[in-house]
């Protein structure tokens, strides 16, 4: 109340009791208040927006570190096996009509018409593939799951650290164990190159897959990229069908 009795208005009883008032007579809110008398103040941020940067910043790293596969100074006896290994032998002619690869190259046809249309490219795409890996001794499915991860089955695929192809084989390998000049866009020049370097970290880990997939990508000690790999042979298992008896004794 007034000292006349009459009801006292909102901003005079703000004053009286020490609240800030606006110019325009409001009390003034907080942190205009604290704003004045040069407090920080922290607004606070839209559920959203927070969700949207908690979101950024777990992808960023991966982006950061995807591809950079680290140059190595490799013995003369390692680049040696090396060179062997990348030594150009290509698929034979009739390896894609194989009686015992039929069935699988018709399956991985099959699943992966979306990512390769062409049929004739798809099945050349997945002989070598077959190819390379028994010959560099690995599991196919294993290297579908890398090109799924790592380039997403694009030829032409480049990364910001320049690894490039199918498997985003790194540029500097050509120099140490092949000759500059091979073009790692090419089919079989990029499997092979990849198929022999991750069975070169393989060798180097012992046979430990999850260790061997970190150096391949560059991000050995992370769990995101072997995760992702190993998550993508899901997709790419086989169980080849199985031989009716007559089928065995007549062979």
């Amino acid at each position: 109340m007034s000292t006349k009795g009459r009801p006292e208005c909102e901003h005079r009883s703000a004053q009286r009791e020490g609240t800030p008032v606006t110019a325009k007579g409001r009390p003034e809110c907080e942190h205009r208040s604290a704003q004045r008398e040069g407090t920080p103040v922290k607004r606070a941020r839209p559920r959203h927006l927070a969700a949207a940067l908690a979101a950024v910043s777990l992808l960023l790293p991966l982006v950061a570190t995807a591809g950079a596969q680290a140059e190595e100074k490799l013995a003369p006896s390692v680049v040696a096996g090396l060179s062997r290994s990348i030594a150009d032998r290509p698929v034979p002619d009739d390896y894609a009509t194989r009686d015992d690869l039929r069935p699988w190259i018709a399956e991985m046809s099959r699943r992966l018409a979306q990512r390769v249309p062409d049929e004739r490219e798809r099945r050349d795409l997945l002989a070598t593939v077959h190819y390379e890996a028994r010959r560099a001794g690995l599991d196919p499915q294993l290297v579908l799951a890398i090109m799924q991860v790592e380039s997403a089955f694009r030829k032409f695929a480049i990364s910001t650290a320049d690894a490039r192809g199918y498997m985003q084989v790194m540029p500097f390998w050509p120099r140490l164990i092949g000759t500059p000049d091979q073009n790692l866009f090419h089919l079989r020049t990029n499997l092979r190159y990849g198929c022999t370097i991750l069975r070169h970290y393989l060798d180097i880990e012992s046979g430990d897959l999850y260790r061997a997939l970190g150096r391949y990508n560059g991000s050995l000690g992370r769990p995101e990229y072997p995760n992702a790999v190993l998550s993508a042979m899901d997709r790419w298992q086989f169980t080849a069908p199985a031989v009716a008896p007559a089928a065995v004794a007549a062979r």
